[in-house]
């Protein structure tokens, strides 16, 4: 591949294979060679990290000069350069950062009432329909030919769409949209523009060629002209963003739209073991339809590794008790808990995890949010920080005066809140004082300019713990472990997977969450969401997990001489399901948090406050000394439930349920001291 001739280039880079090796040195290769100019190189692909990755890449390798943009940084540069000839003489009208608030006035505007979420969700919608080259009056057709379900009727939808284009045009704004269909535009109505750009850049590299969408598609054609060297790298096998107007058949028609061009197929799996990718195999083996045809068999490369486990349970709970422990044993084994991975379908599926992993003592990182320091609660703690400049003596203890200027925007060490949400606001700001604390020679002043370096570059303070994220966004990313949970019918594939083309869609989702496992791999599901509930299958995608079945390869690595996988074991837990009733109206209870209080949320509540303002004191003092959350030693419904129960007991202590053998060995005579009267100074001593 590296050495290919100049002219079309297909290569079908599978998981693992090294494509961004293989394609930072083709570059290199061309540009030492004399083949073409640095400057006359245009790579693109679709995130800015992976942008910034292969120019590290390519100036490590001598051939300094090399574009490398994303498709929207690309677009953007020309059309900024040619503002005056495409916009009568003025500069590029700004750019909207989110349509959410247009969208909004829009859906106003034409009798449609919507929220915040609708108003996100129409946004969307809008840019399928823009990236698809679709106009808002054939919206409603060709939303029905692609099989989309809107957020509204698709007429409405359409309605809408118009009406944002029209009060987008009169506040004289444009989309991300709009700015490629400008550079397209210049190129195909303004010749010397294209003459130009063309000039500029002779030789195209394309990564991620699978996830294009037909507007990204037009612009590269505009580039080229009738220029052919273009080399394209993608992996059909890793189509996962249709729903976003993705379209991999650009891929898969490559060498009939260019029937010069060389195919190479990147088969080597550098990234997992055997194992891993004689499962991932199986796993994609089963595809069916036209991008089934791109299948790649992949060979792995490493030494043999465990066999992925497979497991069953009886409900969600339990499993993500069990996946929580075996973290904890990883993390006790060497393994650092950065380098282990619980992904899940939908976000939804998180909470449930994050509470199990508390309760285990194992800390956690949520992925997939907004960037670190473009949250709203980080930049109001900015805000606040440089405000305490003006206050706190310049001499004072630098963690002490960020704890103390962060007090004022509501943020309180020991009071972790409950929720997803709400806990990744809290952890956000935590990990600014953690940092603070990792710099305790810096005063107030230069640790504000620390963190402006900082958010200049995106760099987000490091926190150690194990990555929660859905599949979509772990793509691009790997891991030594990997936890694929929830692999049930209605999950995975998910419920609104209704289309052969949705479902095959799913099983590539599937594959690419296997292919994140270098070393380790763990595949489990759980017959209910919640103790006692429905019953459910295992995936389809997955039949070995149901109990009682075992996973026999279907195709093994051709000319692998390592060993293949042989059976992997279903273990499936069989656990009698307790029944736990209100202990006040006698209702059967099914929530977490009214299970550990033991009574419905909404029936009176007898507890001792004065003991839970001990418990949450304890735990404060308990977590700095530890250098912990304060959650990860005791949620706060764990103790609320404590302080409604007060038990005298350890056999009484024990059934609380979040309180395992594991917290009642660590914790439970302090607990006990603590209902019988003891104050915490007895027990952790004052500051």
């Amino acid at each position: 591949m590296v050495t290919a001739p100049a002219g079309p280039l297909c290569v079908l880079a599978g998981a693992g294979t090294g494509k961004t090796r293989a394609i930072t040195h083709r570059i290199a290769h061309r540009v030492r060679a004399g083949h073409v100019r640095a400057q006359h190189v245009l790579a693109v692909t679709f995130t800015a990290r992976a942008a910034a990755e292969m120019r590290a890449r390519i100036g490590q390798l001598g051939a300094g000069g090399v574009q490398a943009r994303t498709f929207h940084a690309a677009a953007l540069r020309q059309v900024r350069y040619f503002a005056p000839r495409l916009f009568s003489g003025r500069e590029m009208p700004e750019l909207l950062d989110s349509k959410a608030r247009l969208v909004g006035l829009a859906a106003t505007r034409v009798g449609v009432k919507i929220d915040g979420t609708g108003a996100r969700d129409l946004a969307g919608e809008i840019e399928w329909a823009k990236s698809s080259l679709i106009e808002p009056a054939d919206y409603a057709v060709a939303a029905a030919k692609a099989l989309r379900e809107p957020p509204f009727d698709a007429a409405r939808v359409g309605e809408v769409y118009a009406a944002y284009e029209r009060v987008k045009r009169a506040q004289g704004v444009i989309d991300f949209e709009d700015m490629i269909r400008a550079a397209i535009w210049a190129m195909e109505e303004h010749e010397d523009v294209a003459q130009q750009i063309r000039s500029q850049y002779r030789h195209f590299v394309v990564d991620e060629y699978q996830d294009v969408n037909p507007m990204q598609q037009r612009l590269l054609e505009s580039w080229l002209g009738d220029g052919e060297d273009l080399t394209v790298v993608g992996d059909a096998s890793q189509t996962i963003y249709s729903f976003t107007g993705a379209s991999a058949s650009y891929l898969v028609d490559f060498k009939r739209r260019h029937p010069a061009a060389t195919v190479v197929r990147l088969i080597r799996d550098y990234r997992s073991t055997p194992q891993v990718v004689g499962l991932a195999n199986t796993v994609i083996g089963q595809a069916r339809g036209e991008l089934a045809r791109l299948r790649l068999e992949l060979v792995g490369q490493r030494p043999p590794g465990p066999e992925p486990t497979a497991r069953a349970f009886p409900d969600e709970p339990q499993e993500a008790a069990a996946v929580a422990a075996r973290c904890r044993e990883l993390i006790a084994a060497g393994t650092p808990a950065e380098e282990i991975a619980v992904l899940f379908r939908v976000n939804a599926q998180s909470e449930v995890y994050q509470e199990a992993l508390a309760e285990a003592g194992v800390p956690y990182v949520v992925h997939g949010a907004e960037r670190f320091f473009e949250r709203t609660e980080v930049r109001q703690a900015m805000i606040a920080l440089r405000v305490a400049t003006r206050s706190l003596p310049p001499d004072a203890p630098l963690a002490e005066s960020v704890g103390h200027a962060l007090e004022g925007v509501g943020w309180r060490p020991a009071e972790t809140p409950a929720g997803g949400a709400a806990r990744e606001k809290w952890e956000a700001v935590a990990a600014l004082v953690a940092l603070a604390e990792s710099m305790p020679a810096l005063s107030l002043e230069a640790f504000n300019e620390e963190l402006a370096r900082r958010a200049a570059l995106q760099h987000v303070p490091t926190v150690a713990g194990v990555t929660l994220s859905s599949l979509h966004s772990a793509k691009g990313l790997e891991w030594d472990a990997v936890f694929l949970v929830g692999l049930a019918e209605g999950t995975m594939p998910v419920i609104h997977a209704r289309t052969p083309d949705a479902v095959e869609e799913e099983r590539r989702l599937l594959y690419v969450g296997v292919t994140r496992a270098r070393h380790t791999l763990w595949l489990s599901y759980a017959g209910a969401r919640a103790p006692g509930g429905r019953p459910r299958r295992a995936s389809r995608f997955v039949p070995f997990l149901e109990p009682g079945r075992a996973y026999e390869p279907g195709r093994r690595p051709a000319g692998n001489a390592r060993p293949g996988i042989g059976k992997v074991e279903v273990v499936a837990r069989v656990r009698r399901t307790v029944a736990v009733s209100c202990r006040v109206c006698g209702a059967g209870l099914l929530s977490g948090p009214e299970r550990k209080l033991g009574r419905c949320a909404t029936c009176p509540a007898d507890r001792d406050e004065e003991l839970l303002a001990r418990l949450l004191d304890w735990r404060a003092r308990l977590a700095a000394v530890q250098k912990v959350p304060a959650f990860v030693i005791f949620t706060d419904v764990t103790l609320a439930a404590i302080a409604e129960r007060r038990p005298g007991r350890r056999e009484e202590l024990a059934v609380i349920a979040g309180i395992g053998p594991r917290k009642l060995g660590l914790y439970g005579d302090d607990v006990l001291a603590l209902v019988s009267g003891k104050t915490v100074e007895d027990l952790v001593g004052s500051d």
